[in-house]
């Protein structure tokens, strides 16, 4: 996270997660009732009545410079993250009711960063860069209370910020129990399997959850191929078979507990095929976009827990789409440290490749892509510049209700795949400008005010062009008028220990205006 100190790790995560706090707060708390003042080098915020300031910069980024202090009898003292989740928790319990879980919460996260950042003294990263990038994200999203929190034991051996790796396990599940689609030729690929049974691999942390469920129709066939995590976890990179394999976890990590529903390992396979002929004539008008098809998951039919449970889903890995001579990086690692060289360009070839064809896909053909920073690689050329945008993980792709023939899929699979269309553009804009561009324009200006402002004309005009070449359509032109950004309500939908696809949003400034 740019502007932290280099200290003892719990000093850097408490900084980190008063950080994390304060941006909540100004955004959902503060914000939406007025209270939240611009004071160049300042921003002033309220909440429950006290007055609180910190150094900002980076626009809607709002990266803090300096630690954030409250007025308290006239006079300017530290604030701890202590007393500002007693202040959120003051305010939010007038208007939402209460959570006793919140500050634990909270705290855990902190706890985790700590952990994390001590587990990670001392180790090397990956030498593959994507890898490394993956593995980079120690902080988690900038907006969010408690960004770290991770259930169950044992999760630090697993943790991709700490640069696990560990095999998998294999399981050995009988022909007449197994529950598959498209191909998975792949799996098969890992390990041999006995007579009469097909091989399941299984990530050793969800194994530990699920043992006391398994029965007579699985066997363990020992360890598998060395696997390594992504950064959300559950998702890992095998790289002796080159493939990536998207689990299951029975624990909550941040907002939701990490399953593959029944509908979405369905829905995975049904998008794959779906995408494929709109990917090829987006990358006719866009050259640089890819994306990682996920053509196949297998399981175990043996009730609801164990199907979902023991879902795996195969993922194409981005070195197999990038082309020689193109490295994928995780968007988010980018948002880190600023890359070398001229950042106009830099920043003209990143909007290009990544924003330009998020708003084909929904305009011209339905598809609503979650083009948030951890789902989007950028694929940069030597030179390290932008050349590729690589979109992945489709349980956050969504298409447009009424575009689409979904009239063969079982109704969740096909409720689970649909947007109304107002929704899915609240959503794309969300990922694209909200969580994405923001933070990469305020990693590339840094302090620079009149730097950042300059990135947003530039973006300005690249989009205003996509628009004319889309046909004008009026949500887009609001867009470019200025028309407020929504910003998801991550510590809202926390607070009422909900669901994260209830979460909602708030409204925030539109840099493009």
């Amino acid at each position: 996270m740019p502007g932290l100190a280099i200290d003892a790790p719990s000093a850097v995560a408490e900084e980190a997660t008063l950080a994390a706090l304060l941006r909540c707060c100004v955004r959902e708390v503060a914000g939406p009732r007025g209270l939240v003042w611009p004071a160049p080098p300042y921003v002033l915020l309220r909440v429950a009545g006290v007055l609180l300031r910190a150094r900002t910069h980076g626009g809607a980024a709002l990266r803090f410079d300096g630690a954030p202090e409250r007025l308290d009898g006239g006079a300017w003292r530290p604030l701890t993250t202590g007393e500002l989740i007693g202040l959120a928790e003051t305010d939010l319990r007038e208007t939402t009711g209460h959570n006793a879980e919140f500050a634990g919460q909270v705290a855990a996260s902190r706890d985790a960063m700590a952990a994390i950042l001590s587990a990670r003294a001392g180790r090397m990263p990956p030498a593959d860069p994507w890898l490394a990038s993956e593995q980079a994200l120690v902080f988690g999203h900038p907006f969010h209370p408690s960004p770290k929190a991770r259930g169950g034991d044992g999760w630090l051996r697993y943790a991709p910020e700490t640069h696990a790796e560990f095999p998998l396990r294999l399981l050995g599940v009988r022909e007449d129990v197994v529950a598959a689609d498209g191909d998975v030729s792949a799996l098969d690929a890992l390990g041999d399997a006995p007579a009469g049974f097909r091989v399941l691999p299984a990530h050793p942390w969800q194994l530990e959850l699920l043992r006391p469920a398994l029965g007579a129709e699985l066997v363990d066939l020992g360890p598998g191929p060395v696997a390594r995590p992504t950064s959300s976890v559950r998702t890992v990179y095998v790289p002796a078979a080159e493939v990536c394999l998207k689990f299951s976890l029975d624990v909550r990590i941040t907002n939701c507990v990490r399953k593959n529903a029944w509908y979405e390992l369905a829905g995975a396979v049904d998008l794959t095929a779906r995408l494929e002929p709109i990917f090829e004539k987006v990358a006719g008008v866009h050259p640089g976009t890819r994306w990682l098809p996920e053509p196949g998951y297998r399981t175990a039919a043996l009730g609801t827990r164990l199907h979902e449970g023991l879902g795996v889903i195969v993922r194409r890995s981005p070195w197999s789409v990038c082309g020689p001579g193109v490295t994928p990086v995780l968007a988010a690692a980018l948002t880190l440290d600023a890359p070398a060289g001229e950042p106009f360009a830099w920043w003209s070839a990143y909007v290009t490749v990544v924003a330009l064809p998020v708003l084909e896909l929904y305009f011209t053909h339905g598809v609503v892509l979650e083009c948030h920073l951890q789902n989007v690689l950028v694929g940069l050329d030597p030179a390290g510049m932008p050349a590729r945008a690589v979109f992945r993980d489709l349980e956050g792709v969504k298409l447009v209700a009424g575009r689409h023939d979904l009239g063969g899929l079982h109704p969740d699979v096909a409720g689970a795949l649909t947007h109304d269309a107002e929704r899915g553009w609240a959503r794309v804009v969300y990922c694209l400008l909200v969580n994405h561009l923001t933070e990469i324009a305020a990693t590339l200006a840094g302090p620079d005010d009149e730097l950042l402002r300059e990135l947003w004309r530039i973006a300005r005009g690249l989009l205003s062009r996509q628009a004319d070449a889309l046909g004008r359509p009026p949500w887009l032109l609001d867009l470019l008028a200025g028309a407020p950004l929504p910003a998801k309500a991550n510590l809202g939908v926390r607070w009422a220990r909900a669901a994260d696809r209830t979460a909602g949003y708030v409204p925030i400034g539109n840099p493009l205006a």
